[in-house]
């Protein structure tokens, strides 16, 4: 019935998420059932019924398929691949917080997804246990931040950050407020591309009075901009909460400049700011998902110029070890002098741009 299909509760709890209930979705190849005994105890299997539906339900190369169903290449560990790629544990300050920046903090409120994706680069605690940090631990985190004027922003993540509950919710944002020199507040969800149904009016009524909330979404393919996600979209923006993208480039699943082109396009038009073309990261089990750099820079630069500049999101690295965020851009300066730049266009055409005389 449709008042249980539109409410988020029932789409976590009905989820599929062993071999049985993906056979009665999917025709899985021998492949992916192999798969999904094999990584079974390597990383937890789960996609809500909306999302199953975006998938191709006979084609295992399907872009959404290969985002939900586990590949063999994902029981193996590949030379660089890391347990903790982005270096969280030894920057756990107090439980659940990462303080890996000086001016903001990683609150990890829980480990549970709606959907537990192929690529998730937190692999090592998301689903482990599924359960949201306990209230004790949460006021602890808070103190160490309302402890340090430094801290700025707190970012709210997981797991999904939107799987706790409203109540527990807006009882975290009120906390952080009560922090004068925290200015943002940011929450990393994928909850708008995987359930939809948890953007309420109810939830958003929570957010609001703690402006300003930035929403970081996780849209990767055209194909996840349904009308269930379009409204979920326009409930955050109507109510002032700014939502921006990051995706992920993956191998058969985005690594095309048409379909990244076409994803911002109808991110733009639903008032969500692409930010982030993120470079897969090195995570156990996931380099079959992994692209070259260049493909990333090739798709930025084949952007750039051929579509608005508000459809271009920033090539991001996540260097190994924890040692921060860095964004990479094509090579447009072809010659520097003392007294010309000389620049490549989008065009292909070269132009210099005079150094000033003095």
């Amino acid at each position: 019935p449709e008042a249980q299909w539109a409410d988020w509760a029932w789409q976590f709890r009905n989820r599929i998420d062993d071999i049985e209930a993906a056979r009665g979705c999917f025709s899985l190849s021998a492949e992916e059932q192999k798969a999904l005994v094999q990584t079974r105890p390597k990383f937890r299997f789960g996609i809500t019924p909306y999302y199953a539906l975006l998938a191709n339900r006979t084609d295992p190369d399907c872009p959404m398929r290969r985002q939900m169903i586990p590949r063999p290449d994902e029981a193996r560990v590949s030379p660089g691949e890391l347990r903790d790629p982005l270096g969280e544990e030894p920057r756990e300050v107090v439980p659940h917080l990462v303080h890996r920046y000086p001016d903001r903090v990683l609150l990890l409120v829980t480990d549970r997804c709606p959907v537990y994706c192929r690529f998730c680069t937190r692999r090592r605690v998301v689903g482990s246990r599924e359960r949201q940090a306990p209230r004790a631990e949460l006021r602890a985190a808070l103190d160490y931040v309302r402890a340090r004027p430094r801290i700025r922003e707190v970012i709210l993540s997981g797991g999904d950050a939107l799987m706790v509950g409203d109540r527990t919710l807006g009882e975290v944002l009120q906390s952080i407020r009560t922090i004068d020199h925290v200015d943002i507040v940011r929450i990393a969800t994928r909850m708008p591309v995987t359930c939809p149904m948890r953007i309420t009016d109810a939830l958003v009524e929570r957010l609001a009075p703690w402006a300003p909330i930035y929403v970081m979404t996780h849209f990767n393919h055209p194909a996840e901009l349904t009308a269930s996600a379009a409204a979920a979209l326009a409930k955050l923006v109507d109510a002032g909460i700014v939502v921006y993208n990051q995706s992920v480039l993956l191998r058969g699943v985005n690594d095309d400049e048409a379909v990244i082109r076409e994803l911002n396009r109808g991110l733009v038009k639903l008032r969500a700011t692409p930010y982030y073309l993120h470079q897969c990261d090195v995570a156990e089990g996931i380099e079959h998902f992994r692209t070259s750099l260049s493909k990333g820079l090739e798709i930025v630069d084949r952007l750039r110029g051929h579509t608005s500049g508000l459809m271009v999101p920033q090539l991001c690295v996540d260097v190994p070890g924890g040692l921060g965020k860095v964004t990479v851009l094509p090579e447009w300066i072809v010659e520097r002098s003392a007294t010309h730049t000389r620049f490549r266009t989008y065009t292909g055409e070269v132009a210099d741009y005079p150094e000033p005389t003095r």
